[in-house]
C-alpha cells in the first residue's frame, strides 16, 4: 500500500507542476487549474486510504462542511471582493499548517515519535503559519474596508518588532531542545501577534505585494507541515506556492519599482496631503457622454485601460459592449493590463474574462505602450497611478520610475473616473490636465452606458 500512496502522490505532485505552468497563459490557465484540483483530489485520496488513519468520521464531516463553504463562496463572492477571498484563503492555509505542527508538539509532550528533524518543522511551521494566519486577516481587513487601509504607525514600532521576532526565536529554540508546553505556547501566541504588527502599518496601496508575500508564506508553512507529517505531497504543493508567491511578489514589487523592504516598511500611499485638483488650484478639460462617443465612433484605434474603479462600478459587462459596439463599426480595439491595476495580480484578466472579452484582445503594457502614438483615443476607465506620466518623467515624484502604460502618448485620452482624486500612491495625476486629456465624471456604471447609447446614435 505505502508504493501505491507513494506513487499516487508522484503522480500528484506532477499535476501540480503541469498546472502551475498552464496557468502561465489565460488560454490555458481553465485547465492548468482543473489540473491542479485534480492533483489536491488524488492527493488528499492517497492519503485518507493511508494505514495511518484511525477514524474517518470528523474527516468526513469536515470535507463536507468545507466543500459547502467553498461552493458558497465561489457563487456569491463578487470579482471585487475576491482579494479579500484569496487572503482568507492565504490565512485558513497557513492557520491549518500551524495546527498540525501544535498538534505534533503535543503529541511530543506527551512521548510521541518525531520524525528526523521533525522538531525544526515543528517550529517552522508553528512561526510561519501563525504570522500567515494573523497577518491575513488584518489584509482581509484593510481590503474589505474593516480596518482602515490608511498606514498605522506608532512609538518604535520597528525596534519592537525586532525584539518580539527574536524573542520568538529564542522561545522556538528552547521549545525545540525539550518539550516545554508553556514556552512554545507563549512563542506561538507573540508569532500570531507579530503577524499583526508587519501588516497592519502597511497602506492600502500595497495589499496587493502583502497578499502575494501571504500566499508565498502559506506555502512555506504546508512544506512545513509536510515534513512534520512526513508527507511528499505536501512537501512539493507547499514548496510551488511558495516559490510561485514570492516570485510573483518580485513581479508586483518590479510593477511600482519598489523593493519589498520598501513595501513592508515604507510607509508609502497615505494618500494625506490634498491635492491640488481637490482644492480647486487646477482644473482639467471635460467631455460629455455624446462628445466622448465621437472622438470613439470615428477612431481608428482605441486602447482601454480598465483599473480597480471599473472593478468597484461592476462594470466590465458594459466596457465590454461598448468594445464591441466600436469593434462593429471598425475600430481596432486592444485592452492595456498593469500587472497592478486591481487589487491583486490577475484581477483585471479575471474580471475582462468574466465579461467574455477576448484574450486575444488582452495585452500587457511594454506591448502596448510601443504603439502608443498611433492610437487615436485611450479610454482609461478608473485607473489612476498606473497611468501617471509623472513615475516617467518627473524623478522627485513618489511613484518615479514606476513603469505604466504611457497612454498620454496617444492622440487624444478620455478618462471616467468619479473625480480628480489622486490614487494610492496619494499624488496628482498630470494626465488629468493635459491638453489631449477629457475628463468625463460618474460612476463607469452609469457613465459607459450613456458613452455606448451615445455611440449606437452615431
Amino acid at each position: 500500500m505505502n508504493s501505491v500512496v507513494a506513487l499516487v502522490y508522484l503522480g500528484s505532485a506532477s499535476l501540480f507542476i503541469l498546472g502551475l505552468k498552464r496557468l502561465s497563459s489565460p488560454d490555458t490557465a481553465r485547465t492548468g487549474n482543473l489540473m491542479a484540483a485534480i492533483a489536491m483530489l488524488l492527493a488528499v485520496a492517497a492519503t485518507l486510504v493511508n494505514q495511518q488513519i484511525v477514524g474517518y468520521t470528523w474527516i468526513v464531516v469536515g470535507m463536507v462542511a468545507g466543500s459547502l463553504i467553498g461552493v458558497v463562496m465561489a457563487r456569491t463572492v463578487e470579482m471585487t471582493a475576491m482579494p479579500q477571498m484569496v487572503a482568507v484563503f492565504n490565512g485558513f492555509g497557513g492557520g491549518a499548517s500551524g495546527l498540525v505542527a501544535i498538534a505534533e508538539y503535543l503529541s511530543w509532550t506527551q512521548g510521541g515519535a518525531l520524525n528526523p528533524g521533525g522538531e525544526v518543522s515543528m517550529m517552522a511551521g508553528t512561526v510561519i503559519g501563525a504570522v500567515t494566519f494573523s497577518g491575513s486577516m488584518v489584509a482581509f481587513g484593510k481590503l474589505e474596508g474593516i480596518v482602515t487601509e490608511r498606514v498605522v504607525t506608532y512609538p518604535l514600532q520597528k525596534t519592537g518588532n525586532t525584539v518580539l521576532f527574536l524573542g520568538i526565536l529564542a522561545a522556538a529554540v528552547l521549545a525545540a531542545l525539550s518539550p516545554a508546553l508553556n514556552v512554545f505556547l507563549a512563542m506561538a501566541a507573540g508569532t500570531l501577534l507579530l503577524g499583526v504588527l508587519i501588516v497592519l502599518p502597511i497602506g492600502g496601496a500595497d495589499m496587493p505585494v502583502v497578499v502575494s508575500l501571504l500566499n508565498s508564506y502559506s506555502g512555506l508553512a504546508a512544506a512545513a507541515a509536510g515534513f512534520v507529517l512526513n508527507n511528499y505531497a505536501l512537501i512539493t504543493a507547499g514548496s510551488l506556492v511558495g516559490a510561485a508567491g514570492f516570485i510573483l511578489t518580485v513581479i508586483m514589487c518590479k510593477a511600482m519599482n519598489r523593493s519589498l523592504t520598501n513595501v513592508m516598511f515604507g510607509a508609502f500611499g497615505t494618500g494625506a496631503a490634498e491635492s491640488a485638483a481637490e482644492t480647486g488650484e487646477r482644473t482639467a478639460n471635460q467631455v460629455d457622454a455624446e462628445e466622448a462617443a465621437m472622438l470613439l465612433g470615428y477612431a481608428s484605434k482605441v486602447v482601454i485601460v480598465p483599473g480597480y474603479g471599473l472593478a468597484v462600478a461592476q462594470a466590465q459587462q458594459k466596457l465590454k459592449e461598448l468594445a464591441d459596439q466600436l469593434t462593429e463599426r471598425g475600430v481596432e480595439v486592444k485592452y492595456a493590463i498593469h500587472p497592478v491595476a486591481g487589487r491583486m495580480p490577475g484581477h483585471m484578466n479575471v474580471l475582462l474574462a468574466e465579461a467574455d472579452v477576448p484574450y486575444t484582445q488582452l495585452y500587457e503594457a511594454e506591448e502596448v505602450n510601443p504603439e502608443m502614438p498611433t492610437v487615436d483615443v485611450a479610454l482609461v476607465v478608473g485607473a489612476n497611478d498606473v497611468t501617471n506620466p509623472a513615475a516617467r518623467d518627473d524623478p522627485e515624484s513618489p511613484i518615479a520610475g514606476m513603469p505604466i502604460v504611457e497612454v498620454d502618448r496617444a492622440q487624444n485620452v478620455i478618462i471616467l473616473k468619479r473625480s480628480l482624486s489622486p490614487g494610492f500612491a496619494g499624488v496628482d495625476n498630470e494626465l488629468f490636465f493635459m491638453d489631449d486629456s477629457y475628463m468625463h465624471f460618474g460612476d463607469a456604471a452609469e457613465t459607459i452606458p450613456e458613452i455606448l447609447s451615445a455611440v449606437k446614435d452615431l
